[in-house]
């Protein structure tokens, strides 16, 4: 059996072989995830498990990405010849049955998570005077007048490893290039202290993620792709004019599917390897864009207006823009800010 015909067939069955290679990963949707490909605790590296890109993978923290045979090299150290045999010894192995489905109030559309991430936006509210507000205004960010992708969840469950939790939480639309939903990034919240809940992962996708993202604003010939969701909103806040996208973790951004009107894209990834590497392939990606990048002083541009303030890191950002986009997008009037806005949705 060639190449290509084993990497179909352990496609086939690459939930086993996740669980085989990875036994330290969890299944979430359509995807395991776990921290790399040496099978390391965390949630770094995302397989297909199910629909037609089954078998493919790619690794967040280092833009790495394959199929079951590149994971099966890279996991057990061997060479792609001895990698092919580990795969054949793996197929004539006996299987254990799945673990059984279970259906709650989170999943009872496991094998439709895209209906399930619709759902939960038209079940959320506005997040005006919400505890999603608040969140983000601990975190420096004063919503503007734009923010109907983001809505709020006061009773969003949670699975952990025994069960499920509810929390409230902040619910992000994630759009494809015709803004209709693909999904959504679920960020749980503690309503005693106004920050991230005290669970293991509380941030999670729901949906079809990959190339799509968080769109605040209406993307023009001109916007700004960011790695994670609040600075994305920070610098929505601070360049309110400019259109930005949250790909929602440096995986995503590389991948990032950009509309033809679009020629000139500023990148503000976290100031770090996986952020750097995400900026190189996303360029690599586009090479008939303009692709450029913002750099934050510290990790992330939320963690600059958090420490230096909005002035300082507004002009920091004005000093990494083209001379002649300064005037028209941080020099023009700025929007006013909206404590009443309405929270109508994407479609």
């Amino acid at each position: 059996m060639q190449a290509g015909m084993l990497a179909d067939a352990l496609a086939r069955q690459a939930s086993a072989v996740c669980r085989y290679y990875l036994p330290s990963g969890t299944k979430q949707g359509r995807y395991w995830i776990c921290g790399d490909v040496y099978g390391n605790p965390g949630r770094s590296l995302f397989v297909r498990i199910s629909g037609r890109r089954a078998g493919k993978w790619c690794d967040a923290a280092t833009g790495e990405y394959g199929d079951l045979i590149d994971l099966i090299m890279l996991n057990r150290g061997l060479a792609l010849r001895d990698a092919l045999a580990e795969a054949r010894h793996f197929l004539r192995m006996p299987r254990l049955p799945e673990p059984p489905v279970t259906y709650s109030h989170e999943n009872p559309d496991v094998y439709d998570p895209v209906a399930a991430a619709r759902r939960l936006f038209a079940a959320s509210v506005p997040i005006t005077r919400t505890l999603a507000e608040r969140y983000l205004y601990s975190r420096g960010i004063h919503l503007m007048q734009d923010h109907t992708a983001l809505r709020f969840h006061p009773k969003c469950y949670y699975r952990n490893e025994t069960g499920f939790e509810v929390w409230p939480a902040m619910i992000a639309a994630v759009t494809g290039l015709d803004g209709v939903i693909t999904g959504i990034h679920r960020t749980w919240l503690d309503p005693q202290t106004c920050d991230k809940a005290p669970v293991a992962q509380p941030r999670r996708a729901l949906g079809q993620l990959l190339g799509y993202a968080v769109s605040v604003g209406q993307v023009g010939d001109i916007a700004i792709a960011a790695e994670g969701l609040e600075t994305a909103l920070t610098l929505k806040m601070l360049i309110p004019n400019l259109p930005v996208l949250a790909a929602l973790s440096a995986g995503h951004l590389g991948a990032l599917i950009l509309p033809d009107i679009l020629q000139r894209l500023y990148v503000a990834s976290d100031n770090d390897p996986a952020g750097w590497q995400a900026f190189n392939r996303l360029r690599s990606r586009h090479t008939d864009r303009d692709i450029r990048a913002l750099v934050p002083r510290l990790d992330d541009f939320n963690a600059d207006l958090i420490t230096f303030g909005p002035d300082p890191v507004r002009q920091s950002i004005a000093r990494q823009l083209l001379p002649e986009d300064v005037p028209r997008f941080v020099l023009c009037p700025q929007p006013t800010r909206s404590r009443h806005a309405s929270g109508h949705g994407p479609a």
